[in-house]
């Protein structure tokens, strides 16, 4: 099968993940219909510095283990600034990038990278920052 090119479709997704919750694991599930998921997840340092100093409330390594563990993730890497995350998509080079919708108005970092950006709708309430504020 020499010379034939793959029809794999690739797909990235990228978050803090701090506390798994609905809305990311129903975007996990809407990503890696579209093909090979790799998920991108916020370094503990980048968390602390966008979240504050109580967070993560996971550690990455648990995240990480998490994500892995997921079905429909084929792979998960660690970023800790916005270049490593630029270069991460830029290497995966990705036919499909899924972003929340409340980013349809914002910037998409490494957006320009795939050849698509498709735009999750929020499920209901579900947010981490809530969930530990509420807790």
């Amino acid at each position: 099968m020499e010379g034939r090119q793959s029809t794999e479709i690739k797909v990235w997704v990228n978050g803090s993940f701090d506390v798994l919750h609905r809305g990311h694991i129903e975007l996990i599930q809407f990503a890696s219909k579209f093909g090979t998921l790799r998920v991108g997840i916020d370094t503990d340092e980048r968390i602390k510095e966008f979240k504050g100093p109580n967070r993560p409330f996971n550690s990455f390594e648990d995240r990480e283990y998490f994500m892995s563990k997921i079905k429909g993730v084929n792979s998960v890497v660690g970023f800790g600034t916005r270049e490593e995350l630029e270069g991460q998509i830029k290497e995966w080079t990705p036919d499909i990038l899924v972003v929340g919708s409340e980013y349809e108005t914002k910037e998409v970092i490494g957006g320009h990278f795939a050849k698509q950006v498709i735009f999750f709708p929020k499920v209901g309430e579900f947010s981490t920052t809530k969930i530990l504020r509420d807790r």
